[in-house]
């Protein structure tokens, strides 16, 4: 899906650094009746997480005409994945939000979504109380979708965490809506988790910097970004936050599969400086690129942005991220060379993801780049 073909490269160093890593996407959807527009289908999540090596959580997108049928087919699309994927059940408060999350159990299930804004519900609605126990019980993992459009949801989900501290609750979206003050108050709750489903490398570094290791997922959310996509970003920014390979590893996929199967572990508090200093030359190319970035998810041209992006590029042989430069550089080569080629998918402009790997390369030069 969009350009993983071409980004493989970008991520083959990053699982060579860190043997140790098992990627396992903790956030993406299927399904073609979103509102927004914004679809994907199962042999596109699929053929990116065969090419990255990735396993994936998978829950429906928005189905106006309710959950029943679109909880049983990513049941049985997990089924049949020989463990690949691993379905969570979307539910609303206004359609038996307890039968619901037992149907889908019963069917293989084996967490809880919830998506406040898209499915217009509030958080502590008390019609969800009983999947909530239902989910405490079992001690499921619980996404909830905390993206940029909501007031906040951060306070509401530490009162949701203490009143069920056997549920497992992940805040999407790097917790957007709630990241500047939520990381002081995460190691006191236990069940609490964040994943990195954000487009902006500078949400990411100040998740990893904010955040205990041991409570970050990675998570793409597709078809927003691909498992393969946002694992070279995930990798990459907690490698520059000054992530060692053990955590590393938790955030990638280790933790997640123990949120499913086990006990997850303590990976000690965020790190107290990144990895590698960042240059001016880097600076300028990561801000350009992430503004760059944000026309291309809207379908437009990036503009004046890449020759910018490209004068940028002009350091010397000698300079010490003359090679992270390089590889923005070719990344931008890929860029011109494919996007008239690429198919639209979606609202984005194709290779819009060249362009966001290309930013978050910037951004992290402590992480290796292909040679």
């Amino acid at each position: 899906m969009y350009a993983d073909q071409l980004l493989r490269p970008w991520l083959d160093p990053l699982l060579a650094a860190w043997p140790s890593v098992r990627l396992f996407d903790a956030h993406t959807h299927v399904g073609e009746h979103d509102p927004s527009g914004f679809s994907a289908t199962l042999a596109e999540l699929l053929d990116s997480c065969r090419l990255a090596g990735s396993r994936a959580v998978v829950f429906p997108l928005s189905e106006p005409e309710g959950y029943a049928g679109a909880n049983l087919r990513c049941a049985r699309a997990a089924a049949d994945s020989a463990g690949a994927l691993v379905a969570f059940a979307r539910v609303t408060p206004y359609d038996r939000p307890a039968e619901r999350l037992e149907e889908a159990l019963a069917d293989g299930a084996r967490g809880l979504k919830l998506h406040l804004s898209s499915d217009e519900f509030v958080l502590d609605d008390p019609r969800l109380l009983p999947a909530l126990s239902i989910a405490d019980r079992r001690r499921l993992p619980v996404t909830v979708h905390a993206g940029p459009e909501l007031a906040g949801v951060g306070e509401t989900a530490l009162d949701v965490c203490r009143r069920f501290p056997g549920l497992r609750m992940v805040l999407a979206h790097c917790a957007l809506t709630d990241l500047a003050w939520i990381g002081r108050h995460v190691g006191g709750v236990p069940n609490l988790f964040v994943d990195t489903s954000w487009w902006s490398t500078a949400h990411l570094m100040a998740l990893f910097r904010s955040v205990p290791p041991g409570r970050i997922l990675l998570g793409s959310d597709l078809p927003y970004s691909t498992p393969l996509s946002h694992a070279v970003t995930t990798v990459r920014c907690a490698a520059q936050a000054g992530l060692d390979e053990r955590q590393i590893a938790s955030v990638a996929g280790g933790q997640l599969a123990l949120l499913l199967d086990g006990e997850p572990l303590d990976l000690g508090p965020p790190p107290a400086a990144e990895a590698r200093p960042v240059s001016p030359e880097l600076e300028v190319l990561a801000v350009t690129l992430m503004c760059a970035l944000e026309p291309l998810q809207r379908g437009e041209p990036p503009g004046t942005l890449l020759s910018v992006a490209r004068h940028a590029c002009k350091v010397p042989a000698d300079h010490p991220d003359a090679p992270v430069v390089a590889s923005v550089a070719r990344l931008l080569d890929l860029y011109e060379s494919h996007h008239d080629q690429l198919p639209r998918r979606n609202q984005f402009a194709p290779g819009w993801d060249l362009i966001s790997a290309a930013a978050a390369v910037a951004r992290t030069p402590a992480a290796p780049v292909p040679a």
